[in-house]
């Protein structure tokens, strides 16, 4: 999950973001470089429906290095509160990204996401992903082998994204998170959606994202650690791109 947050309400749903809001372009014998980096403060951290703060709010910001070919890298942080020594989440992605006609473009790439604290080595996993859009909507995959010892999983998403009149931004999200085995309760997977709004006040993108999956009761409590972390959830972000 490419997790650039000029846009916060989309990092719940979205696993790559196939563009970047340039703050400088730097000139070099290789080509040109667009140099961005990115803060947030949201009101909880959604990721893929589920709180990863406990319900607290979450400081996030992120450095992207994108070259005029299509290449990308970039690392991107947030505190987590799972309820263990791990506080804070640290990614570090990679990828290519490219338009196939003016309208369709294609993201491949690569995420590894850390969890520096104590005991808690066991939450790192990486994940190669895949996206295609055209005209607003967008399919995309995200693929791991060594999340907590399973032999894999797989996210699949579809999203939409509008411009509503007075430059209000629509974005729509739908997603299942296959685990391949029992992980929620009884469930070995479960889905979620996300309606997002967002606008830009005074130089600030302003986003309200409302998400929810169909985990209920223990099945949910027995991945995150506590029954209402999946529910329906209102967050409130507020992002700038420097």
């Amino acid at each position: 999950m490419l997790k650039q947050l000029t846009l916060a309400l989309s990092a719940a749903g979205a696993v790559a973001c196939s563009t970047f809001a340039a703050a400088e372009t730097v000139a070099s014998p290789l080509g040109n470089f667009d140099v961005s980096m990115n803060v947030a403060l949201t009101s909880d951290y959604i990721f893929r429906g589920i709180s990863q703060t406990q319900g607290d709010p979450a400081i996030q910001g992120g450095l992207d290095v994108a070259h005029e070919s299509g290449l990308y890298i970039g690392t991107w942080a947030s505190n987590v509160d799972f309820g263990g020594e791990a506080s804070m989440e640290l990614d570090y992605y990679a990828g290519f990204t490219s338009n196939i006609t003016e309208d369709i473009a294609y993201d491949l790439g690569w995420i590894k996401y850390e969890y520096p604290g104590d005991g808690d080595e066991d939450l790192n996993f990486s994940e190669y992903y895949a996206s295609l859009s055209a005209y607003g909507a967008t399919l995309g995959a995200a693929y791991s082998n060594d999340l907590a010892g399973r032999d894999s999983t797989l996210y699949t998403y579809v999203g939409y994204e509008y411009t509503l009149p007075y430059e209000i931004g629509l974005a729509l999200h739908y997603g299942n998170y296959d685990f391949k085995d029992p992980t929620f309760g009884n469930e070995d997977s479960y889905n979620d959606w996300s309606i997002g709004l967002s606008k830009t006040l005074a130089g600030l993108d302003v986003g309200l994202t409302y998400s929810d999956t169909d985990l209920k009761g223990s099945d949910c409590a027995a991945f995150a650690g506590k029954k209402d972390f999946c529910d329906a959830n209102f967050t409130v972000s507020v992002s700038k791109t420097l």
